[in-house]
């Protein structure tokens, strides 16, 4: 890699002689510095793993629990099943609209690289897969790596902003129903939403904004590159193009609203999961209830540890216990069901197609790597 890298950089910071030497010892004190980096952040997140695993079984009576789940209904499991994989099929095909404009890719390719993607979040600390995912997928259809990365980006603006449209209906119509919900929580969950609310809508008008006027921000970073370097045209802007690229289906009011209304959906089936989840414990939340949970899942979900294991369990027990007032140790069994079905189905079909393609999570990380090189 230095090798290819150093003729560049040496040609553009003139250096020679002694100082190639300088330059040599000063990558390798990076390198190991950036190795160290990784090794800290794998502890920390599989130490945080473990700790939010502690506090989530911390009070729980675990053969209650095993009984909890032993007396669940196996009829609205399965339902719950099938309710998680259409979201997955959703999420599939609003990939496929946010890649339109790069190429025409088949519902089967882009399938693959996101259950494969999903695997590597399930199983590696740090959600790699969220990043292995495009590049699997620009791989194999000759794309723009970096142009198919900005297409994820999107997603999550898209769905971040169906989980603010949840919350904000819940909280609007249905707050009431919370007649037992402590107040502490509820509030945090309030000003969250308006944080999150805030976030979704620069986000989205950034994106929107950047699809649109593609010239005026090649402009504007030309004049950048002049002052710096002296020149335009330099690896950073045409970076920086290739990459804006992804976002180019936000740019056209129809792909940008059907790519809306799918988000809305893919978020509607993973309710509907966890609407059969809490039914098949005897819960009989309302659609309303299942929407709040989908959001608490989110957030969960959303600490970057493997799988979500620990973060996905303690929010969800939380917010069973402090919302809907649910007895502890049916919390627990809820959330340990709720977690197989959400990552069950996918993990299983991404480590499939893994060992069908000769993938390993090694190869799928280091693709990045070399990726991320050129």
């Amino acid at each position: 890699m230095w090798a290819w890298f150093k003729s560049p950089l040496v040609w553009i910071l003139g250096v020679s002689g002694n100082d190639c030497v300088i330059l040599d010892m000063a990558y390798g004190g990076l390198r190991r510095g950036v190795m160290r980096h990784h090794l800290l952040r794998t502890v920390v997140l599989v130490g945080l793993s473990i700790g939010l695993t502690v506090f989530f079984f911390r009070s729980a009576d675990l053969g209650t629990v095993i009984a909890e789940i032993g007396r669940a209904r196996l009829d609205f499991i399965g339902a719950a099943f099938i309710a998680i994989s259409m979201s997955f099929v959703v999420r599939t095909r609003r990939w496929q609209l946010l890649l339109t404009p790069l190429a025409s890719v088949a519902f089967v390719s882009a399938a693959r690289s996101t259950a494969i993607g999903f695997a590597v979040t399930a199983l590696l600390p740090g959600r790699l897969g969220e990043i292995v995912r495009p590049y699997l997928l620009a791989r194999r259809e000759k794309l723009s790596s970096s142009a198919t990365l900005a297409t994820v980006v999107v997603e999550r603006f898209f769905d971040l902003f169906a989980l603010v449209f949840f919350l904000g209906v819940f909280l609007l119509f249905f707050a009431g129903t919370l007649h037992e919900a402590d107040s502490e929580v509820l509030t945090s969950l309030e000003t969250g939403g308006l944080v999150a609310a805030a976030v979704a809508v620069v986000g989205l008008v950034i994106v929107v904004v950047s699809a649109r006027v593609p010239e005026s921000i090649s402009a504007g970073l030309g004049i950048v590159e002049k002052r710096i370097w002296g020149r335009t045209g330099t690896w950073v802007s045409l970076a920086i193009g290739r990459f804006l690229s992804g976002f180019s289906a936000a740019g056209e009011l129809g792909l940008l609203l059907k790519t809306l209304a799918w988000s809305v959906l893919v978020w509607g089936f993973v309710a509907l999961s966890a609407w059969f989840t809490c039914l098949a414990f005897g819960i009989s939340l309302p659609l309303s209830g299942s929407v709040l949970l989908t959001v608490l899942m989110a957030l969960g979900v959303a600490v970057p540890t493997p799988g979500g294991v620990g973060g996905f369990h303690a929010v969800v027990q939380v917010g069973l216990t402090s919302l809907f007032a649910i007895q502890l140790d049916l919390a627990v069994g809820v959330a340990l069901v709720l977690h197989a079905v959400a990552f069950g189905p996918v993990t299983i079909a991404g480590a499939i197609w893994m060992v069908r393609d000769g993938v390993s999570f090694s190869s799928a990380v280091g693709l990045v790597s070399s990726e991320r090189r050129n």
